[in-house]
């Protein structure tokens, strides 16, 4: 895990010791909130006067506030500007006050990024436009992006990435180079309606990569066979199977519509046509689609023509444990402020 010396330093300046101020580096740059019990892993030492001595700095120079969620334990909210300016990195989200689900996230995120410090992180939505879009020449319109309205006679701003979950490069198993990881972030809610959205985010960018791995990352292991199943269904399969079913698809599509045979719309054809105008257009699929509407090439012939454009992916999936299947803010591994 990278760690600019200078912005490591940055944060010392204002009255951390040296480890402190890289697990706050951390927790500024990712995460925002933290537990003591978090500190401690970082830190390798048991609670006692050291962990009291830097939850009372954070409070007294109003670096940190704390606050006890529903019994489960103290949990640290990093907001000060100081801390974020010292690290050039004073615009990011984790300075404002969130929800307790995003919080739960935010933790989880967390003890992911301390039982894998060997990663190199993208840490922020800059140097992951710049990796996909300068490196893998992927198309910006590929990423994962949300509008954000702006106030009257603003213009409302594009932001890419905005979930800020974990992504690196790294080998899905023993003798595979590194490929670029994605990550989703389970709270430990375990609701897969919100791991199908994220899916949905990030399918135009999966579409533009030859290979990929996808990690579910959670507390408890309850959704992982579910989330597995989810995840082929509707992102392994279609990426690995024959193109020409694809194409097949959008022609379909995109005739009902210029037919104005949609009476009620339907959102997951509307989209997909969205999508597939972008991927297949040029004389390549015009050609074929006004020979197939007209009658003039069958369905077989298509498929033939265009089974040389099958995808060559490679796409896995893996699900993580943290905490050893506890949640952060598990009352039996938290402890409150001032606590031995």
């Amino acid at each position: 895990m990278k760690m600019p010396a200078d912005q490591v330093a940055g944060i010392a300046a204002l009255g951390y010791t040296e480890p402190e101020a890289r697990f706050l580096y951390i927790v500024a740059t990712h995460a925002g909130y933290f537990t003591l019990r978090q500190f401690l892993a970082f830190t390798g030492t048991h609670y006692g006067k050291r962990s009291t001595r830097f939850a009372q700095k954070l409070l007294k120079h109003a670096h940190a506030t704390v606050r006890d969620y529903m019994g489960t334990g103290s949990v640290f909210h990093l907001f000060s500007s100081l801390v974020y300016r010292s690290i050039a990195k004073d615009n990011l989200q984790n300075r404002r006050r969130h929800s307790f689900e995003y919080i739960r996230t935010r933790l989880v995120l967390l003890d992911f990024l301390l039982e894998n410090p060997g990663h190199e992180f993208l840490e922020t939505e800059q140097d992951k436009v710049h990796f996909f879009c300068e490196s893998l020449g992927v198309p910006k319109e590929a990423l994962p992006a949300k509008v954000y309205e702006g106030g009257p006679g603003s213009r409302p701003t594009v932001r890419y990435f905005v979930d800020r979950f974990p992504l690196f490069l790294a080998s899905p198993a023993s003798g595979v180079p590194p490929v670029v990881t994605f990550s989703y972030v389970d709270s430990g809610s375990g609701s897969l309606s919100h791991f199908l959205t994220h899916l949905g985010a990030y399918k135009a960018l999966f579409r533009e990569l030859k290979s990929f791995h996808l990690l579910y990352v959670a507390p408890k292991a309850a959704p992982f066979a579910g989330a597995e199943a989810r995840f082929r269904t509707f992102i392994k399969s279609p990426l690995e199977s024959d193109v020409s079913t694809e194409i097949l698809r959008y022609f379909h599509v995109r005739r009902k519509w210029e037919r104005h045979e949609y009476v009620i719309p339907v959102t997951e054809d509307l989209e997909f046509l969205a999508e597939a105008r972008r991927r297949f257009h040029g004389e390549r699929f015009e050609r074929p689609y006004d020979a197939w509407r007209a009658g003039r090439l069958a369905e077989p012939e298509l498929r033939a023509e265009f089974q040389q454009s099958s995808p060559d992916r490679t796409v896995s999936f893996d699900t993580y444990l943290v905490g050893n299947g506890h949640s952060p803010l598990d009352e039996r591994h938290s402890q409150r402020v001032g606590g031995t």
